[in-house]
């Protein structure tokens, strides 16, 4: 699958900014309400913003050392998916408005954490640095730069498939943050 590089990077930076907007959104609720999981085994609005935490601790340093080391060298217009990097975005972007459901790594889930608002801050402040690095993926070959995973070391993916498949994953945890509060009978 092929893209214009310019119009991924704005689309991306658009999603990155209607879900920091989303998160600021969940912060007149109480604690309690950030904090009620639906169903046992199910997480709460804080648990889902945590989730994206921790991935946006592990990918957001990888995904700017990736851009640093790239910065003057060949751009091109067009970003290249590869099969396994556009299979993993897909695969993270809800359809309709649904979620298909996955498995989460153990590291990665913060079930039952104790949690507070503050979540939510440090949510918003990742989805600031995204949109940074976008803005300076601009100047870089979104193709032939390479990020690790958080999966495997063995893999690495091409650095559009990454802001691809870290932004469509948090729009799917943005997604259930809000299926919780509609749950709670809220809106946010």
């Amino acid at each position: 699958m092929q893209f214009n590089s310019k119009e991924l990077i704005e689309e991306l930076i658009t999603i990155t900014e209607q879900a920091a907007d989303a998160a600021r959104k969940f912060k007149h609720l109480t604690t309690e309400q950030l904090n009620y999981r639906p169903a046992p085994g199910k997480w709460s609005i804080l648990e889902c913003f945590e989730h994206l935490n921790l991935y946006g601790d592990f990918y957001l340093p990888e995904i700017e050392k990736s851009i640093l080391a790239q910065q003057n060298k060949t751009y091109s217009p067009v970003f290249k998916s590869g099969i396994m990097g556009n299979y993993f975005a897909n695969m993270m972007r809800p359809k309709q408005g649904q979620i298909k459901k996955m498995g989460t790594p153990k590291d990665k889930n913060p079930i039952h954490a104790e949690l507070s608002v503050t979540v939510i801050d440090r949510f918003i402040k990742q989805q600031e640095r995204m949109i940074s690095l976008l803005r300076m993926a601009r100047v870089v070959d979104l193709t032939r730069t390479k990020t690790a995973i958080s999966l495997t070391k063995l893999l690495k993916l091409r650095l559009g498939d990454t802001f691809r498949f870290v932004i469509y994953h948090v729009e799917r945890h943005i997604l259930q943050a809000e299926n919780v509060l509609t749950t709670q009978g809220l809106t946010a």
